[in-house]
């Protein structure tokens, strides 16, 4: 009988290093069959406990954190040794540990997480989809997308939808013009797919068009820089989303590993519930 694995993943910031430990450690073990549970901004006791709960309802449940608060951290494992499960902070001897949970030994081969496995391929194929499916290229099958990325010019989509790509994600990204600009797929489907919306304050906005125009070397547009004309076009696209209930992120004060760590959460959600 197959043993299989869950494995929560739970961090105070994106969950980016977590994961790449995560996978550096698995490569130490040929027979490891897994389900990760990615829970990233986890900030707060209560956050910790909706975690534990869940966990301890499956069978071979296992924590990694990085945390860096340590009051937090010491209730995440003092929380963990209650329910009786293993709980490790990343910097502990984590190989050793696994090699007496799943009752092998690790085969301490360096850089074993960059084996050409099927998960590399399916993070190449990914790559490949988003590349040809970037700036609303496409759409004809956009139905085979894991996540799509909707919101009005200069909204971070691009560099979001390539670091998702890098996890493994097929993303495509639309800019929005206005609702009939929407793929006919999308709205006559609105919950087949993760959709994401995402938005901006407009003055921030006015500035990376304004660069935007800069760079490309290009006279400024009065009315792609026009604050009342992007106000205008951010309402527009909040409405848009509110109407096929999709999910929206303020992409204003985030770094693009947060919005993207926040996309993964709503993803994570999504097929949950399909």
């Amino acid at each position: 009988m197959t043993i299989i694995h869950h494995i929560y993943l739970i961090s105070d910031s994106t969950g980016e290093t977590l994961d790449r430990i995560f996978m550096a450690l698995k490569a130490q073990f040929k027979n490891f069959k897994y389900e990760v549970h990615n829970f990233s901004f986890t900030r707060t006791e209560n956050q910790i406990n909706k975690i534990l709960n869940e966990a301890k309802k499956k069978e071979n449940s296992i924590i990694l954190y990085t945390v860096v608060e340590n009051k937090l951290a010491k209730h995440l494992t003092l929380e963990s040794e209650k329910k009786n499960m293993p709980c490790f902070g990343v910097l502990g001897d984590l190989i050793l540990n696994f090699s007496k949970i799943l009752h092998q030994k690790a085969t301490h081969i360096p850089s074993g997480q960059h084996a050409l496995n099927d998960e590399y391929y399916e993070r190449v194929e990914a790559i490949q989809f988003t590349m040809n499916h970037d700036d609303g290229n496409m759409t004809n099958d956009i139905k085979n997308s894991d996540i799509v990325l909707l919101g009005v010019s200069r909204t971070s989509k691009t560099p979001t939808s390539i670091y998702l790509a890098n996890r493994g994600y097929k993303t495509a990204n639309i800019p929005l013009i206005n609702e009939n600009s929407l793929p006919k797929y999308l709205k006559d489907n609105p919950s087949k797919i993760c959709v994401v919306g995402l938005t901006t304050e407009p003055k921030r906005l006015i500035d990376l068009r304004k660069n935007r125009m800069a760079s490309i070397k290009e006279k400024e547009s009065t009315e792609y820089t026009n604050l009342d004309k992007i106000t205008k076009e951010v309402e527009e696209a909040k409405k848009t989303f509110k109407k096929y209930k999709w999910p929206m992120i303020d992409v204003t004060r985030k770094s693009v590993e947060e919005t993207a760590a926040s996309v993964i959460k709503i993803h994570e959600i999504t097929k949950k519930n399909a």
